[in-house]
């Protein structure tokens, strides 16, 4: 069974956006996952199909009803009932390689793409909802991270890249950034690709790499460098 994503949006009309192109389209087209596009507005009130509404206790913008996400999230459990429902927030957790790949082992995700103001806490509550960020910054809505999240899932479902052993090597796999890559032309600006690299001694390619990943997290991100210095066997 391919892996299900169902995003709860109220422009619909932005998927699949880059989700189509490249690897990724190519693994959907060869149905190893798939997409569904629901529009929030669908479940909305009134004439005018109403979402939102004025915050409680006032203040700028506009709330997004629980009673209108929560009929929306209800109409998408129906198709994928053991899908974990995440509403994209800036307030949430951050977003993890470790979380993508327990994402890559369920049915699926269902994705609520939030705006304005955000969602009532009561829907966030009564229905359980995983709040996931993508970094500590504010977008004009979740539908830019809902797409990095499924992006990031589907890199790693069997048969979605060319190179099986790719994913294992990358930053955050094994707690570490990724080494500096480099190819030909061998000289470019005055600057020569390592000799280790093409030195064709495997064992010395492999420790360069570890010590300069090792060196990259430590001095970019000493969050992780501390993270993994403690995980260390």
């Amino acid at each position: 069974m391919s892996w299900h994503a169902t995003v709860l949006t109220l422009f619909p009309e932005m998927f699949p956006g880059p989700l189509g192109t490249s690897l990724i389209g190519k693994a959907r087209d060869k149905n190893l996952w798939s997409l569904d596009v629901r529009d929030i507005r669908e479940h909305g009130l009134g004439k005018h199909r109403s979402v939102d509404d004025t915050p409680a206790g006032g203040g700028p913008g506009m709330v997004m009803r629980a009673d209108v996400a929560c009929a929306a999230i209800d109409a998408a459990r129906t198709s994928n009932p053991d899908a974990p429902t995440i509403y994209l927030s800036p307030r949430g957790v951050p977003l993890t390689q470790a979380r993508v790949h327990d994402l890559k082992d369920a049915p699926g995700a269902i994705l609520l793409c939030g705006r304005f103001e955000g969602l009532d806490e009561r829907a966030i509550q009564a229905w359980n909802l995983e709040e996931i960020s993508i970094g500590d910054f504010v977008l004009a809505g979740g539908e830019i991270a809902a797409m990095a999240l499924i992006e990031a899932v589907v890199r790693l479902i069997p048969g979605a890249l060319g190179d099986a052993a790719s994913p294992a090597d990358e930053s955050f796999s094994q707690g570490l950034l990724e080494y500096p890559q480099y190819t030909r032309p061998q000289s470019f600006e005055g600057r020569d690709i390592p000799a280790v690299l093409t030195s064709g001694n495997h064992a010395e390619i492999a420790k360069w790499r570890v010590a300069q990943a090792e060196k990259l997290t430590k001095s970019r991100r000493p969050d992780l460098w501390a993270l993994f210095e403690k995980n260390k066997p």
